[in-house]
């Protein structure tokens, strides 16, 4: 049963990861949904006034999909030790940011610039406990019990 979970919990932060991959791939094609321009974009994810351009999302795109499979990979006893940093490095990003997001949504100074309404309220709605919840099943999947060590 706890194998079952781990994997079940790598499946969602897998397809997690994967999804934020295409958006940004999605991006790199200049679109800007869903939002009404870059701009907008930028400071409702981020906070701030960063580019959305090919040079800044591309490598994030990569990133992600690399952080995906070698999730994937954890949770089904896959990988070895790459799969086990870059799982850990997964679970570290997630817990920062959710420690992160508390703050601003504790209404600490973001310290990135024009953090509007947009951003607030994405934050304390979805992007914070998403990085709870996930946060949590990285952990899981990077602690949990792992197939090649269960008895048949």
């Amino acid at each position: 049963m706890a194998v079952l979970t781990t994997r079940r919990a790598g499946q969602a932060l897998a397809a997690l990861l994967a999804a934020d991959a295409l958006a940004h791939l999605y991006w790199a094609t200049g679109a800007t949904w869903p939002a009404a321009d870059a701009r907008a974009l930028s400071l409702a994810v981020l906070g701030a006034d960063v580019p959305f351009t090919p040079p800044v999302v591309l490598p994030l795109a990569a990133a992600l999909t690399v952080a995906s499979a070698a999730v994937a990979a954890r949770a089904h006893g896959r990988g070895g030790r790459p799969a086990a940093l870059v799982t850990g490095a997964v679970t570290a990003g997630l817990g920062v940011r959710a420690l992160a997001g508390a703050g601003w949504a504790l209404g600490l100074d973001t310290g990135i610039g024009e953090a509007g309404p947009a951003f607030h309220q994405l934050n304390l709605l979805l992007y914070t406990p998403l990085c709870v919840g996930f946060g949590w099943a990285a952990l899981r999947v990077l602690r949990g019990p792992r197939p090649e060590r269960v008895a048949a």
